[in-house]
């Protein structure tokens, strides 16, 4: 299952650096590539080396590190809270992120230099993930439909204050907010690669290390704790680890949602629950899905682009519409 998820993720990414507007064939981009590093091949002409390492290459790249933070913050949000509807989007994280980064746009904010949106991002996701953890955790224990409930209220409250700093953002502001908000990799550069590599690095790192401490923790609480599991600390890490990974998506491209649903609960459903492989393999396949969505948001409308943001929440609602009637009926209602 690893194998074939890698070999999707080298497909996907292959097609989408030589698809566009300016077609480079794949024989050129490999010698492109080998080039590059030193393993034979040459150069392409001025364009196509311009197109594929200065416009492709980074979308391609920032659309494999958005994607993994987005499928991994999934896998951990539904270990951690045990049920498979948590998502950081459903949940509130992703406008709760995107509240902090639109903030510093339409105030003007640069204490932090290039650091400044990401940093307020991560600040606004983290506050944001504590509150909706606190609100939904009830009785020892956290409900589906609490959490459900909470995401909605977050994701109102943080919409009404994104529309509060659109009113008095200038023209300039108010279209940069709007990248926020429908979600897009169209401004990739490697700078911005750059500035999210670090925090999704650490988060991708770090998760698969508590695989097997949410294996133990998908046995309940009670159990869990006698086979020498601290499952507070076990959610408070984690929780910051779901911050940081969602954080540093919404930094660069906005809100984009149901990736992190939809990806852990298919692979669950293809080979299991064990974390194990599910935390990395979500992140492989999020990868696969949001490469193969901005390909798609930038080709399916050409030469217009659809935001990717608004595609993958047009094919993930009706799977999560799909996820919410079936885990209904198997509980036989919500009562």
């Amino acid at each position: 299952m690893t194998a074939g998820l890698v070999a999707a993720l080298a497909l996907v990414a292959l097609v989408s650096a030589g698809v566009g507007a300016y077609q480079i064939p794949l024989g050129d981009i490999l010698a492109s590539i080998g080039n590059r590093i030193g393993l034979g091949g040459h150069a392409l002409d001025r364009v196509g080396e311009s197109v594929l390492w200065n416009v492709r290459f980074p979308r391609v790249v920032l659309a494999l590190l958005v994607g993994a933070s987005l499928g991994c913050a999934g896998a951990l949000m539904q270990g951690v809270f045990g049920n498979p509807l948590a998502e950081p989007g459903v949940i509130g994280i992703s406008s709760g992120a995107a509240v902090g980064a639109v903030g510093a746009i339409a105030l003007g904010l640069s204490f932090f230099g290039n650091w400044t949106v990401t940093a307020c991002a991560f600040v606004s996701g983290l506050v944001t993930v504590l509150l909706v953890y606190a609100l939904s955790r009830s009785g020892g224990r956290t409900e589906v439909v609490t959490l459900i409930l909470t995401g909605i209220a977050v994701n109102a409250f943080a919409g009404a204050l994104i529309g509060l700093f659109i009113f008095f953002a200038d023209n300039a502001q108010i279209t940069e907010i709007t990248f926020w908000q429908l979600g897009s990799l169209s401004q990739a550069t490697w700078p911005k690669v750059l500035a999210v590599l670090p925090f999704a690095l650490i988060g991708l790192l770090v998760a698969p290390f508590y695989a097997r401490k949410l294996d133990l923790l998908a046995l309940g609480e009670r159990p869990a704790r006698h086979l020498g599991v601290d499952v507070e600390r076990l959610r408070v890490v984690l929780i910051l680890v779901v911050a940081l990974l969602t954080a540093a998506a919404v930094a660069v491209a906005g809100i984009i949602s149901f990736v992190g649903l939809l990806v852990p609960h298919l692979l669950r459903m293809a080979n299991g629950p064990g974390h194990r492989f599910l935390v990395p393999g979500s992140a492989l396949g999020g990868a696969v899905v949001l490469a193969a969505g901005d390909l798609a948001a930038r080709t399916a409308a050409a030469p217009a682009e659809l935001p990717l943001g608004v595609l993958t929440a047009l094919f993930g609602s009706p799977f999560f519409f799909w996820l919410l009637r079936r885990t209904r009926r198997r509980q036989g209602g919500w009562a």
